[in-house]
């Protein structure tokens, strides 16, 4: 186990596409954390390759992902444009 790590933390204007921030908070919600903390754990294991989910999470994943309508993938990453009509 980590002990406490003292950090300062920032407020950002950060955009992200609707259904995904859905998605993140309803994952960030089923396990008791803020958006910014899953967000941190995200990235954490994303820098290290790893995978921040285990396969209960994963699935529960897919189920919000089809509740919210998300069908994006890690391939439409690079390819998102917005829409000119709000």
């Amino acid at each position: 186990m980590v002990a406490d790590i003292k950090i300062e933390r920032v407020q950002t204007g950060v955009r992200i596409e609707k259904r995904l921030l859905k998605v993140l908070k309803a994952v960030a919600d089923l396990h008791d954390l803020t958006l910014g903390d899953l967000l941190e754990g995200i990235v954490l294991h994303a820098f290290e390759g790893r995978s921040p989910f285990d396969e209960t999470t994963l699935a529960k994943i897919a189920e919000l992902k089809t509740v919210f309508g998300l069908d994006l993938t890690a391939e439409a990453s690079h390819h998102l444009v917005e829409d000119a009509q709000p």
